[in-house]
C-alpha cells in the first residue's frame, strides 16, 4: 500500500467519524432542594422554660432546608389561651413562617369543644389564625355553621365567613 493512500485513508475515516458522530450535550442538573432527612412516625415537642408549646406527629415526614412535608399530620398548638389541634392527611409545615399548609380531611378541634372541618387549611402559628377557601362546616354542641370560606382567629375569638347557613340555639337566662 502506497503512503499516501494510507494517510489519504487515515483522513477519509476522521472525517467521517467528525461528520458522522456528534457530541452528546447532556444537560446539567442543579440539585437545589435535597431532602436532608425522611423519618417515619415521628414526633416533634417545642418547648420553652414554662411549658410545652407545640407537638407536632406523623406518620411520615421529609425535612427540607425550610419545611417539613408530613404525612397524617396532627398538630397541637399549646401556646395559646386555648389548646388547638388540627389534623389532616397531609401538611407542609414552613418553619421559618411557623405556618402549615394543611390538605385533606382537616379538623381543627380547640379545647372548649369547637370543631371546624374542611378539604384544606392554613394555620399560622405566630397569630393563631386558620383560613380557609374551600366549604367548611363547624360545630360546637348543637350549633353548626356552614360556609364557604373561614377566616378563624383563635386569640381574639373571632370569625369570619361568607355564605353563611347557621343553626344556632339561644340559651335563655
Amino acid at each position: 500500500m502506497n503512503i499516501n493512500a494510507f494517510f489519504v485513508f487515515i483522513a477519509i475515516g476522521l472525517l467521517m467519524i467528525y461528520i458522522g458522530f456528534k457530541p452528546q450535550y447532556v444537560a446539567e442538573q442543579n440539585f437545589v432542594d435535597v431532602p436532608l432527612f425522611e423519618l417515619d412516625s415521628f414526633v416533634l415537642h417545642e418547648l420553652n422554660q414554662d411549658k410545652l408549646i407545640t407537638i407536632m406527629k406523623g406518620s411520615k415526614t421529609t425535612r427540607y432546608s425550610n419545611r417539613y412535608n408530613v404525612t397524617n399530620i396532627s398538630y397541637t398548638d399549646n401556646s395559646k389561651e386555648l389548646l388547638a389541634n388540627i389534623r389532616a392527611d397531609n401538611g407542609l409545615y414552613r418553619d421559618k413562617e411557623e405556618i402549615i399548609d394543611l390538605v385533606g380531611n382537616v379538623i381543627y378541634n380547640r379545647e372548649d369543644g369547637l370543631v371546624f372541618e374542611s378539604q384544606e387549611a392554613i394555620y399560622n402559628k405566630k397569630i393563631a389564625i386558620a383560613k380557609t377557601q374551600k366549604d367548611y362546616i363547624m360545630y360546637r354542641d348543637k350549633n353548626r355553621v356552614i360556609g364557604t370560606s373561614l377566616v378563624y382567629d383563635n386569640a381574639n375569638r373571632k370569625i369570619k365567613s361568607k355564605n353563611v347557613v347557621a343553626k344556632y340555639q339561644i340559651k335563655e337566662r
